[in-house]
Order: structure tokens, then sequence, then C-alpha cells
């Protein structure tokens, strides 16, 4: 289980900081979707300059314009770009083309994607697809709303590698692993809005390895 750090809402220089304290136990770096549009791809390339060991994911939530856009991200140095499942399939078939020509990896963010979409969407076996609940979600009907989640496991008997986003604590993230298995685990302000950021990703590491079993 890979733990994803989600920097949000905050300075680049901040968002340096916060990781070099957790940077043991973190194994990607996510450039959130508002310090990119708050500081622009600048924020990857700082991000990956700084941290070039670590898997730094670009969280663009691409909807259109996909190759431009993920061309730009791979060139700043992500490593992973997002990309929403509600876009059209002529859109996540350019991000895949780019990401395989940069020999990078692209994210399918599930947020509000249909059943039949998502069905849809397994034709990307290359991808991560990523169970999101949103922001306004937790922040309107609770972190523990995971009814996308649980509509989703059909992504788990494909096989296909899983991601799971949105209000993971580390009172949740068992169960939730326990439910949907995801190899990538993103978390956010429980461990950036943290008393002890070090020490909360360290417990997150932990309870992580414990779920494999170390």
């Amino acid at each position: 289980m890979k733990i994803q750090l989600a920097l949000d809402r905050m300075e680049i220089a901040d968002a340096i900081k916060l990781t070099q304290l957790v940077e043991e136990s973190i194994d990607w770096v996510e450039v959130g979707t508002s310090l990119i549009k708050e500081f622009g791809i600048h924020s990857v390339k700082e991000l990956k300059q700084v941290f070039p060991h670590k898997t730094i994911v670009a969280d663009i939530k691409t909807i259109d314009n996909a190759r431009y856009e993920f061309e730009m991200c791979f060139q700043a140095g992500a490593d992973v770009a997002t990309v929403m499942g509600v876009s059209p399939l002529v859109t996540i078939d350019a991000c895949m083309e780019v990401a395989k020509k940069y020999n990078k990896k692209v994210m399918i963010d599930l947020l509000n994607t249909s059943e039949e979409q998502k069905r849809e969407l397994l034709r990307y076996q290359d991808a991560i697809f990523c169970v999101h609940v949103s922001k306004d979600e937790q922040e309107t009907l609770g972190a523990q709303n995971r009814g996308s989640q649980e509509s989703s496991g059909f992504f788990q008997k494909a096989g296909v590698e899983l991601a799971a986003a949105g209000g993971i604590t580390l009172d949740s993230i068992e169960g939730l692993q326990k439910s949907l298995c995801s190899s990538v685990v993103i978390i956010g302000s429980a461990i950036t809005k943290a008393n002890n950021p070090s020490e909360a990703a360290a417990k997150f590491k932990e309870i992580g390895l414990q779920l494999e079993g170390v």
C-alpha cells in the first residue's frame, strides 16, 4: 500500500516544508488541484526538483484539452497525472497516449461517474482508478460517505490498480482498505492539518505495513 500525500490550499514553500517533515513515511507526493490552479505548472516543477526520488502526482483533473495538459504535466516532471472519468473517452484516449509516450501513468478519477461509465473505463487496464469522495461531499455529507466506493467492487474483480481518496483518517483507513484493497491511499488533511504531521504520517505508514502483513 502506497501512501500519497495530498498537498492543497497552501503556498508552494509550505508544501515543500511539510513534505520534508513526512517524506520518510510517504511514497507519492500529490501536487493538488488547488496548488496547480493557484501557482500553475511551476508547482509541479518545484516539487519534483526538491523530491526527485518521489513519485509526483499532478492532480490536474483534466476533462478536456488532454494532450496539451498531459504533455505540460509530464514535461514539468510529473510521474502521474489525473483525468476525470466523466470525460469523453476520446479525452482519456489522448491521456493514455501521452502517458505511454513519456512512460508515465494516468490516474482516472471516478468522481460522479455512472455505473455505465465505470464499465466503459475498464478498457484502460494500464490506468490507476481513483475512488473519490469529493471535498464538497465530505463537508456536506460527512467523510464517511463511501457510497461511490462501495459501487466500485467490479474494479477489484477486474484486477486493475486502485487508489482511494476523500477524508481518509487513521480511524477509517483500516476498514476502507479491507473493503476496497486499494494499492494507493491518498491522505490530505489527516496529515497536513495534524498537530504533528510527521507523527501522523508515521502512524499511517505503520497501519499500512500492518495491513500488508509485514
